[in-house]
């Protein structure tokens, strides 16, 4: 005969979930709250009820982190082409039913609510390298050149939406993941070093030509058929530098003004470069402990456009001062120790790549946010995790946290 349980419901439920990272949820849950805390302040003033939108967004998100971590996450690999097959759907479909905003079409309306496929193609993207990387580690050009063929059309998809933004950070997703699945650095190194040779072209021809002179170098030193490479490689950078000058005409004219005010906001200071001018004054406003909550002027007089969104990174600098900006910098510090902390403890591979692909994502997304708003990093619409407003991104970061935690609570259970 089989003996009855004497635990509880609650009981079996804490066993259940003793392995996950109370910490990273605590942190989450903060991150929101306080974003909803910054939401408001923004929009003392104006009818707008963003704040509680956020909160319910972030409390359904917070279902789903509890609903995903249950599920082992190894159920994904059976999954994973489906996965992909629906990422790249959905992004299709954003260029025939998507809504158009400030010269981008990036949003799919449903039932009146809508929603950016961009924002759950990166967990994707994410799934679907480490189903592929965790059978072979990219430490091949067979599996490396692989990878960044399944990273090409979705990110080729956003890039033209246009959604410069987004499309950087899926490049930060596809190297992060390459460089902890064993990728040589210098693959690495090579493959961004086209975009770098397009940048110090406009700003140096000498350091150009040393640049393309240097990945000939190290395209001699990493890759087979060395003289092949090397000219390859020289000859791809100085080409990148060629069409960087033709290609700067494809850009559409915002994203133009993001880069030109980046290198001079001054030269714009009642057009493109208002944004990053009145943020750069707000958050110096702030000084060592804020004006305090509320009590923002810039924020407060709506000198920052996008504030609730892009730009709230000032509005935290503004009325929480430099003590109240570094604790959320740490607050992300922390968040990302706890992610690597997971990718290292991971059972085998797959679930590593996982925890390893959404580090990438949330990093980036804070540290090119937090640089924008300080005039360090061109301005590229990329929102600050669970502190921007944006229902999509909140519930993409929600089920990003959901899959570390299921990788963290299948610890204990795949080590038996």
């Amino acid at each position: 005969m089989y003996k009855s349980s004497n635990r509880s419901p609650w009981q079996d439920l804490f066993i259940h979930w003793r392995q996950m990272d109370w910490l990273l949820i605590f942190m989450v849950v903060g991150l929101t709250f306080l974003g909803g805390v910054m939401i408001r302040s923004t929009e003392l003033n104006q009818s707008a009820a963003h704040w509680g939108q956020h909160w319910l967004v972030g409390g359904i998100g917070l279902a789903i982190v509890f609903a995903i971590a249950r599920i082992p996450y190894n159920q994904l690999l059976r999954w994973h082409w489906i996965t992909y097959g629906l990422t790249n759907g959905l992004l299709v479909a954003v260029d025939f039913l998507g809504n158009s905003a400030k010269g981008a079409q990036r949003w799919i309306s449903v039932a009146g609510f809508n929603f950016q496929p961009s924002e759950f193609a990166k967990v994707g993207l994410i799934i679907t390298l480490a189903a592929i990387l965790h059978r072979r580690p990219a430490n091949t050009l067979p599996t490396f050149i692989r990878a960044l063929a399944i990273t090409i059309p979705p990110w080729l998809l956003v890039f033209i939406q246009p959604d410069l933004g987004t499309s950087l950070v899926f490049g930060a997703i596809a190297l992060g993941m390459l460089y902890w699945a064993n990728a040589n650095p210098g693959w690495l190194l090579l493959l961004v070093s086209p975009l770098v040779a397009a940048i110090v072209e406009s700003f140096s021809l000498p350091l150009w030509v040393i640049w393309a002179v240097a990945m000939g170098i190290v395209a001699w030193l990493t890759l087979p058929w060395r003289w092949v490479s090397s000219m390859l490689a020289i000859g791809i950078n100085v080409a990148a530098g060629i069409l960087g000058q033709v290609l700067w005409h494809v850009l559409k004219d915002y994203q133009k003004d993001r880069l030109i005010v980046f290198l001079n906001p001054d030269k714009y200071p009642l057009g493109a470069g208002y944004h990053l001018i009145q943020s750069r004054i707000a958050i110096g406003a702030g000084e060592l402990w804020g004006q305090g909550l509320n009590q923002g002027t810039q924020t407060q007089l709506k000198f920052i456009p996008e504030q609730h969104t892009d730009f709230i990174f000032s509005s935290i600098g503004e009325e929480l001062g430099f003590i109240g900006s570094i604790c959320l910098l740490l607050t992300f510090l922390v968040l990302c120790w706890r992610l690597l902390k997971i990718a290292r403890q991971a059972p085998n591979n797959f679930g590593s790549l996982l925890a390893i692909g959404i580090f990438s994502m949330i990093a980036f997304q804070a540290i090119v946010n937090i640089s924008m708003t300080i005039g360090i990093a061109p301005v590229t619409g990329i929102p600050l995790p669970w502190i921007s407003y944006g229902g999509t991104a909140l519930i993409s970061n929600f089920i990003a946290i959901g899959l570390v935690e299921s990788v963290a609570n299948c610890r204990r259970r795949f080590n038996l």
